[in-house]
């Protein structure tokens, strides 16, 4: 059974930094391009921040260009999204996904690519 376990996630004042993680099982890790996205009540989910196997290639969202950074540890089957200079406006229910990847290549921003899915982690931001 596939899991994907976001964590990290909390209540911070703007300008400050949270790191998310998200550790899977159930799959073998290295076959799957990572991504994050968010969700605001009553908002699409949106892409944030993908990455590919080999974790060599990255892209974001221009909304996390330069703020943002994602990463993964290949060896805990784990990736991680750096959050700096928060803003009230990166307020969401944030989520990683995975997709099976027959190369090493990026993930799509589409959420419909993506094969699993996590329960996602609170971030709020607050003014």
């Amino acid at each position: 059974q596939v899991q994907l376990v976001e964590s990290g996630g909390g209540s911070m004042q703007a300008g400050g930094s949270l790191r998310l993680s998200c550790a899977a099982s159930g799959l073998t890790f290295t076959d799957y391009a990572m991504a994050w996205f968010r969700q605001d009540p009553g908002k699409e989910r949106e892409f944030v921040a993908g990455i590919n196997w080999s974790a060599g290639r990255t892209y974001y969202a221009d909304s996390a260009k330069g703020r943002f950074t994602i990463s993964r540890d290949n060896a805990k089957n784990t990736v991680y999204l750096q959050m700096n200079s928060l803003k009230p406006e990166d307020t969401a229910v944030y989520y990683c996904a995975a997709v099976y990847s027959d190369y090493d290549v990026l993930p799509s921003r589409l959420s419909s690519s993506f094969d699993y899915w996590g329960q996602g982690t609170q971030v709020t931001v607050s003014s």
